[in-house]
């Protein structure tokens, strides 16, 4: 299944930074003045992931043993589980009445699975800041509180316009007592994340900032993530090695994109099952709950048909015990049926009728 997270703040808070950081290359038009962005640049974005690593050398060893393979170059390919990300262009106050471009930005926030709010928390006093209204321009001005309540007032606003609307064409003449159709698009039902786009200095506190503001905004912690978007823009030109020498230098051990992707699953009720074999090793992405049919079909739709069971494993145990034919062999592979109810990092291999 796919997750599409929309990028949304006021101008100049440093969204397409932290989309061409997201993307490890410019994909994106970084400019110092408002709607830069236009039209709205998507991409794709891997969900980080040891796992993978490990299973697919678990299972290039276990090929590489076995009595009818003559190669010792094995590799075999991974594909993680992704993320698409939507650099939306800069929300101002009216836009639910189609100040700015505010029309055309609301079509396109209605279209992704989550929005991410990205605050300005960081200082600059050569940043132009155009919250309120494009003619009224300010430099280096932050306020992160007060960004996030326009934007969610814009985004309540443009539904109440939504609702108004449904409830006049459902049954004009109709009082308030009308019941609101459950399937109405609104921004409200979508679950969200915010971004505190902070200094560089301040990224060694960032749990300290998260904990701040999450209290400061009214919402969890679970749903706030502290990223120096410039800071993670030069990670990304970097090796893998120069990244965590930077990281420790800085006082952190991990990126905080990795966090916002990770935080963007719990936020969505999502987690990841694993696939290994010959042909690859691959993360594919489920909501909690779904049963192993229902899995299945994310693989392929014609599984769902044809299934049979599905044998299951522990990814702890698969790697201890070196792949699948030691564990089967230790009792670690269990077959299950189809209303079994997938865990996160479960090694799954389905077995399908003809």
């Amino acid at each position: 299944m796919g997750l599409k997270i929309g990028l949304v703040g006021m101008p100049n808070v440093g969204k397409s930074t932290l989309f061409n950081a997201l993307l490890k290359k410019q994909q994106a038009y970084v400019a110092n003045f408002p709607f830069a962005t236009i039209e709205p640049n998507v991409g794709i974005v891997p969900v980080p992931d040891e796992r993978l690593n490990k299973l697919k050398s678990t299972i290039e060893k276990e090929i590489a043993s076995s009595p009818s393979s003559s190669r010792n170059d094995i590799s075999v390919p991974i594909v993680p589980a992704t993320v698409e990300f939507v650099d939306i262009a800069g929300l101002i106050e009216g836009a639910s009445k189609g100040e700015g471009l505010g029309n055309k930005f609301l079509s396109h926030i209605r279209e992704v699975d989550a929005i991410c709010f990205v605050l300005r928390a960081f200082t600059d006093p050569d940043v132009i800041w155009a919250g309120h209204h494009p003619s009224d321009v300010k430099q280096g001005v932050r306020d992160p509180k007060s960004d996030f309540e326009i934007l969610k007032l814009e985004l309540d606003l443009a539904d109440d316009q939504t609702i108004e609307n449904h409830m006049k064409k459902k049954n004009p003449p109709a009082g308030s007592g009308q019941v609101l159709d459950p399937n109405l698009p609104l921004f409200s039902k979508k679950p969200f994340l915010v971004v505190l786009n902070t200094d560089e200095r301040e990224v060694a506190r960032s749990q300290e900032l998260e904990s701040r503001y999450a209290e400061e905004l009214g919402i969890e912690k679970d749903q706030i993530v502290a990223v120096c978007a410039k800071i993670e823009a030069e990670l990304s030109e970097l090796s893998d090695e120069e990244q965590k020498e930077y990281l420790q230098a800085l006082g952190t051990r991990e990126s905080a994109l990795d966090k916002l992707i990770q935080k963007a699953f719990k936020t969505l009720d999502l987690m990841t099952f694993l696939t290994a074999g010959e042909k690859e090793v691959r993360a594919w992405t489920i909501r909690l709950g779904t049963t192993s049919l229902m899995a299945s079909g994310v693989i392929h739709t014609d599984f769902m048909k044809k299934f049979i069971k599905a044998d299951v494993c522990n990814f702890d145990d698969l790697v201890a015990n070196g792949g699948w034919k030691q564990s089967r062999e230790l009792g670690k592979v269990r077959s299950e049926g189809k209303e079994y109810i997938v865990q996160d990092g479960d090694v799954i291999e389905f077995k399908i009728g003809a």
